[in-house]
């Protein structure tokens, strides 16, 4: 019905007309001066002027639409709110750039089914379809009938990045779906967000045009704490594009994400980085010398060549605003708690790299090392206190390796160092080196749900001790948080026996310690 519509006079035409046939369904609101359009903040261009001149909104039995800000209204994120959908479960938004108001989509992230459909190109023939509709009585919005995928901001990105076609997988990340390289929308994201995906709003099949599309976040397994989960959507590059950034608050994730990839040469590059930071920061990035292979060879683990890349050039890296990292061991911050050192796997199975501290709680920074096979994985940051951890197992995953925190840090760095306070910047920016401080919660699973299942990391889990919960870390954004108290199936007060870390720290479970069975008493039968 859009693409031969009526014209937007027509449409308020009609609508008047509508109005004064029926005034019990249809309330129109007063319209706009041109003195009051001129002192937006956004161009109104001279189409979506005439209507707004003679309607500033309008409102029936099921629904109120106003046409621009009243009061202490704003414009924000690239459009403009017409109005609620599904009783304020969703909201119709149109994109307000300098060249014109459109297009017009209606986002409902909510409930078992979420939609997102693009109702129409532009403000103008949204309203034409909403007015023939009105007339022919159809209260109901329109369905989609034509369909796009959403895309991984972050596969957009590294697409851009590469020059070549990249893909939605990845990772642990989900899909698999080509990205073709689209320089203009790739400029709209810059390095992309595991957690955001884009909509291209340019070249649609046709209207009403649903999005493939899902939040990042569930609130199905039981709600983790809040259950106050939202999507930030945001129209940019003047309508080109829909993005959608899902935030996971009080809920688990619900689906696996796109992480950045991290390079083969991470390490060369990390020890590049960091190099040139401390000679153009000086005062905020102070990097300790390495060590010898020699050194290296005679100590309690192996250690792979990516690792001796980045410890024969830095054996510690201090940074203004973060806990220090002593990469090389000794280091009295790498000092454990023997049951704490028990319960994260014993020697061989972590290298202690930071203490962290989080008000009067600290946690230790580390990387999980496969014993099995000498790999040195994933970096968690674990509490520190024994008996914190026994009572709430939790930890927070930093990065997938040591050279991959090492750019994170070096990327964070040289943002800081183009503002003012260094150090205030950066303590900011990496709040998410101590567990449970806002990072999105993967969900525990009891390792009973995964019997039978093809994937051998997955199979093997089933093995550990019944009551068991683990989490699938390739699937997840970083930095992600885990606590497995939090798991809906967690007993209730039961205490941790141990953390496993399977394949360096690609799964991580939490063992509860056996509750020991009581002793029944015998009672003497008296005769």
């Amino acid at each position: 019905m859009y693409d031969a519509g009526p014209s937007a006079v027509d449409a308020v035409r009609a609508l008047k007309e509508l109005a004064r046939e029926r005034p019990d369904e249809l309330e129109l609101f007063e319209g706009f001066t041109d003195a009051e359009l001129d002192g937006w903040a956004v161009a109104v261009p001279e189409e979506v002027r005439g209507v707004l001149r003679e309607i500033g909104g309008l409102e029936t039995e099921d629904h109120e639409y106003r046409f621009g800000p009243r009061g202490r209204e704003v414009f924000a994120d690239g459009c403009w709110t017409l109005g609620e959908t599904d009783f304020g479960e969703g909201s119709l938004i149109v994109g307000v750039g300098a060249t014109g108001w459109g297009p017009v989509v209606a986002v409902n992230p909510w409930g078992s089914d979420p939609d997102v459909t693009v109702e129409a190109p532009d403000f103008s023939t949204w309203l034409a379809g909403f007015a023939e509709r009105l007339a022919d009585g159809v209260a109901d919005r329109p369905r989609g009938t034509f369909s796009v995928p959403a895309t991984s901001t972050v596969a957009l990105a590294e697409a851009d990045e590469t020059g070549e076609t990249g893909e939605t997988g990845g990772a642990g990340g989900a899909g698999g779906a080509d990205v073709e390289v689209d320089r203009e929308l790739a400029a709209l994201v810059g390095r992309g967000d595991p957690l955001t995906d884009l909509v291209d709003l340019h070249g649609l099949p046709g209207y009403p045009c649903s999005v493939d599309w899902e939040p990042y976040f569930s609130t199905f397994h039981n709600t983790a704490d809040t259950g106050s989960s939202e999507v930030q959507f945001e129209i940019v590059g003047e309508g080109r594009a829909l993005l959608l950034r899902s935030v996971v608050s009080g809920d688990f994730l619900g689906r696996a994400v796109r992480r950045h990839r991290v390079p083969a040469d991470a390490a060369r590059r990390a020890v590049a980085e960091l190099r040139e930071l401390a000679d153009s920061c000086p005062g905020f990035v102070v990097l300790e010398a390495g060590c010898a292979d020699s050194d290296m060879d005679g100590w309690s683990v192996s250690v792979p060549e990516d690792v001796r890349t980045v410890f024969r050039e830095i054996g510690g890296v201090a940074i203004a605003g973060l806990p220090a990292l002593r990469l090389l061991p000794g280091a009295p911050e790498h000092a454990v708690d023997p049951e704490l050192h028990r319960m994260l796997g014993g020697d061989g199975s972590y290298w202690p790299l930071a203490r962290i501290a989080y008000g009067r709680s600290h946690a230790l920074a580390q990387i999980r090392i496969d014993p099995a096979t000498g790999r040195w994985g994933y970096v968690v940051s674990v509490p520190g206190d024994g008996e914190s951890l026994r009572k709430y197992p939790e930890l927070a995953l930093l990065a997938e390796s040591l050279p991959d925190l090492l750019l994170t840090f070096a990327r964070l760095a040289r943002r800081a160092a183009a503002g003012p306070d260094f150090a205030a910047r950066m303590a900011r920016d990496t709040r998410w080196l101590f567990p449970n401080t806002g990072e999105p919660w993967p969900r525990p699973a009891p390792v009973g749900e995964w019997a039978g299942s093809a994937d051998p990391l997955l199979a093997a889990a089933t093995e550990l001790p019944d009551g068991t919960h683990a989490a699938d870390l390739r699937a997840v954004p970083i930095p992600s948080d885990l606590c497995f108290y939090r798991a809906a199936g967690w007993p209730h007060a039961a205490r941790l026996e141990r953390l496993h870390f399977a394949a360096a720290g690609l799964l991580a479970a939490a063992v509860p310690a056996a509750v020991p069975r009581p002793v029944p008493v015998q009672v003497p039968v008296v005769r």
